[in-house]
C-alpha cells in the first residue's frame, strides 16, 4: 500500500472511508478543493503514472482513500507551486521513501544548479515558457499552433496562467482521439462567453467601495464557475445520452 502523503483532500473523504470508490465518487471529493477537476484530468494523472487505482475484473478503476489523498496532494501541488509532473512525481517518491523535503521550486536548472533567488523565482500565478513544455511534454511548434487558435494565451511577459498545464494536457489527451486543435476552438469560445457572464454577475461587487465585498467577489467568482462546469457536463451527458464514470 502506498504511504500517505501529508496535506488531505479535505473533509470529502471522510465520507468515503467504507472501501474502495469510483472515479465518479472521486470526482466529487476532489471537487469540493478543485472545482475545475475533471474525469479526464483524473485519468490523465493515472496514465502520467502519478496515482495507480485498483482495476476490477470488468475493468472498472477503484480508488482507495489513500489514492485519492495522493491526487489531492499532486492538484494542489499543481495548483499552488506550478510544478512539472515529473518533479511532482519524483516529490512523491522521495516522501514515500520518508524523506522530509520542502515542496519543490519551479526554475530549478537541469544542470542541477539552483535556479534564480526566491525574490527572481516566477511566481505562484505564473509559469514559464519552457516549463510549459516540459511539464505537458510538447514541442515549440504545438504550443504556436494552440496559441494561433487562442487555446493558450501568453501573459504581457511571455509566461502563462497556471491553468495553461491543465489546458495544454487536455489538448494533449483529446488529440489521442483524433480531435485536432482547431476543432477545440467552438469550445474556447464557449468558455469566453461564460466567463463573460460570470463577470457580469461580480462587477457590482469588485466594484464596490467595501473592501470586505470586494474580496467577496473572488469566492463569488469560483463558485459561480464550479456551477457551469457542473450545468456543462450535464448538459453534455443528455446531449450524448451517456452518463459519465
Amino acid at each position: 500500500m502506498r504511504r500517505t502523503p501529508s496535506g488531505g483532500a479535505g473533509h470529502g473523504t471522510a465520507a468515503a472511508d467504507s472501501g474502495l470508490m469510483s472515479i465518479g465518487t472521486v470526482l466529487n471529493v476532489l471537487r469540493d478543493e478543485f472545482p475545475e477537476v475533471t474525469i479526464s484530468k483524473i485519468r490523465f494523472l493515472e496514465s502520467e503514472g502519478l496515482v495507480e487505482p485498483q482495476r476490477t475484473p470488468s475493468g472498472y478503476r477503484k480508488f482507495s482513500t489513500d489514492d485519492v489523498e495522493r491526487l489531492a496532494l499532486v492538484l494542489r501541488m499543481q495548483r499552488d507551486h506550478y510544478l512539472p509532473l515529473k518533479v511532482i512525481r519524483e516529490h512523491l517518491d522521495a516522501m514515500e521513501r520518508g524523506e522530509a523535503l520542502p515542496p519543490p521550486v519551479l526554475g530549478r536548472q537541469r544542470d542541477g544548479e539552483t535556479g534564480p533567488p526566491a525574490s527572481e523565482a516566477p511566481t505562484a500565478a505564473r509559469i514559464g515558457r519552457a516549463e510549459l513544455l516540459a511539464a505537458v511534454g510538447i514541442e515549440e511548434a504545438e504550443l504556436q499552433e494552440w496559441e494561433s487558435y487562442g487555446l493558450l494565451t501568453p501573459l504581457a511577459d511571455g509566461s502563462f496562467d497556471a491553468e495553461a498545464v491543465t489546458v495544454a494536457s487536455l489538448v494533449c489527451e483529446l488529440g489521442r482521439f483524433g480531435i485536432e486543435p482547431r476543432h477545440l476552438r467552438m469550445m474556447k469560445a464557449a468558455a469566453d462567453r461564460e466567463a463573460g457572464l460570470v463577470d457580469q454577475v461580480v462587477a457590482p461587487l469588485r466594484r464596490h467601495r467595501n473592501p470586505r465585498t470586494r474580496a467577496h467577489a473572488e469566492a463569488r467568482t469560483k463558485e459561480l464557475a464550479a456551477l457551469t462546469v457542473r450545468l456543462h457536463a450535464a448538459l453534455l451527458q443528455t446531449a450524448l445520452g451517456v452518463r459519465l464514470p
